[in-house]
């Protein structure tokens, strides 16, 4: 064990409280991964894997453990990196979305045998002792803020070294935690190394008790814009008359279980003010979140009279129209006479986004909060969010004070900002530079992330 994690006697009885409660718990979570893949068969399947019967390891990867699709999407720069570095990669997720995309995201890597994707093991030692014995990784590198208190205080044990990568810990996390006697943050002193996402998150990481805290900068920064994608939705912009002067395009990206009335609301808002202003009817373009909400959210916008054209039949697999199904039966794949393109695809967001002329994120009414604004704002794409923002503390903040991000407290407040965006008024083209700008600023984070790295374990 560290010698600096020394969290006391109350914080070992709350654990073994915990361990137990994990213990009693795993019949109803077994169920409950069983019920859940009713919905999303991936819950179903790689049950093993769960209780830490992996293959066993022949080259001492490095364990890197990403949570979610968000987790690994983000990672992905890094995880790209260390492979091009020669090093083996052992990446663990816990949800089927997260592990579809990650082997669609690195299908070269693990075809060639560098990188292979798992799920991690629950929070049973002897399920996670089991991993960590037949994984024999060189070390391990958590993703964000992921902190699980067996899988950690295990693989200490085990004298596995540890790193936090890309690490943030938000103000409203770190008042939560003080409410349940600092359960969690003061799992913070067992790691190694945190390489934080700035320096105010790197001086709150060091309040808390980590030893050796560096800023590395936010990897999502870094993430590589599919060509492809880009090309394909640039095709489709001139073929559709999309943009200020056209038909203006508005993504409603990462769209979130429980906000669906709300983003019904403000569509069906600016299509009418777009009529009574003599405006083009907008495209809409919803990404929902999760896969296992596709079908949900079709039914949804058809159900409320929405005509809707779904990226699975209208496109084929190069983003080309497939003239029998989009539009509608239109001839031609205009989309004339589609209202909502449904992004019910993975791993083509930026194509999505590359369709819009503005941004609204997803998670950012609920409590959960907003989910990634960094993509959008690459591409220049002026972004406005919910009032809730303590998931992306980091980058929204410094986003807020360069104005390139908007925050609203009201869906209702949306409608201004975007019509101005979507129909090119006022500081649109302002915006869409000073995005790009925001986004070059933060570059260079995953460099900076492989280097520390590096050096951290050719000194363990």
């Amino acid at each position: 064990m560290s010698r600096r994690f020394s969290p006391g006697t109350g914080w070992w009885l709350i654990y073994i409280v915990y361990r137990m409660a994990w213990v009693l718990a795993l019949p109803a979570a077994l169920a409950w991964l069983w019920h859940r893949g009713r919905r999303e068969p991936g819950y179903r399947q790689h049950w093993a894997e769960r209780l830490g019967h992996v293959e066993q390891s022949q080259d001492r990867p490095v364990w890197v453990h990403a949570a979610s699709l968000g987790e690994i999407r983000g990672a992905a720069p890094l995880l790209r990196a260390l492979c091009g570095q020669g090093l083996a990669v052992r990446l663990t997720t816990r949800t089927p979305a997260g592990r579809m995309a990650a082997r669609s995201l690195f299908a070269q890597e693990c075809s060639a045998g560098r990188l292979e994707v798992v799920y991690a093991p629950v929070e049973l030692a002897a399920c996670v002792r089991r991993f960590i014995a037949r994984t024999r990784p060189r070390c391990a590198v958590m993703m964000e803020n992921d902190l699980w208190p067996v899988m950690l205080v295990e693989a200490r044990r085990s004298g596995l070294p540890l790193a936090m990568a890309n690490a943030q810990y938000s103000q409203r996390s770190q008042q939560r935690d003080e409410r349940w006697f600092r359960f969690r943050s003061r799992l913070f002193a067992i790691y190694d190394l945190v390489i934080a996402k700035s320096q105010r998150q790197a001086d709150r990481f060091k309040e808390l008790g980590a030893d050796q805290v560096r800023v590395g900068g936010e990897i999502r920064f870094d993430l590589p814009v599919p060509e492809g994608q880009l090309e394909a939705a640039a095709a489709l912009v001139q073929r559709w008359s999309l943009g200020p002067g056209g038909r203006p395009a508005l993504t409603v990206a990462s769209a979130v279980e429980g906000e669906e009335a709300l983003w019904l609301g403000l569509l069906g808002a600016l299509r009418s003010r777009h009529a009574a202003q003599g405006l083009a009817a907008p495209l809409f373009v919803v990404v929902p979140r999760s896969p296992s909400r596709f079908d949900a959210w079709a039914s949804l916008l058809q159900g409320q009279g929405w005509r809707v054209a779904r990226r699975s039949q209208g496109l084929d697999a190069n983003l080309q129209p497939n003239l029998q199904a989009i539009g509608h039966g239109t001839s031609d794949g205009s989309l004339a006479d589609a209202e909502v393109l449904l992004g019910d695809s993975l791993g083509e967001m930026f194509f999505y986004l590359a369709l819009a002329d503005a941004v609204a994120v997803g998670g950012s009414f609920l409590p959960s909060g907003s989910h990634n604004v960094i993509e959008p704002l690459s591409l220049g794409k002026p972004v406005v969010v919910g009032p809730v923002t303590w998931t992306i503390e980091f980058p929204a903040e410094e986003a807020l004070a360069a104005k390139v991000l908007h925050r609203v407290s009201d869906p209702a407040e949306m409608v201004e900002p975007l019509m101005g965006w979507m129909n090119g008024r006022g500081d649109a083209q302002a915006a869409r530079r000073a995005a790009l700008a925001f986004a070059a600023q933060h570059g260079g984070a995953s460099t900076r992330h492989l280097r520390l790295l590096l050096d951290w374990m050719a000194g363990r």
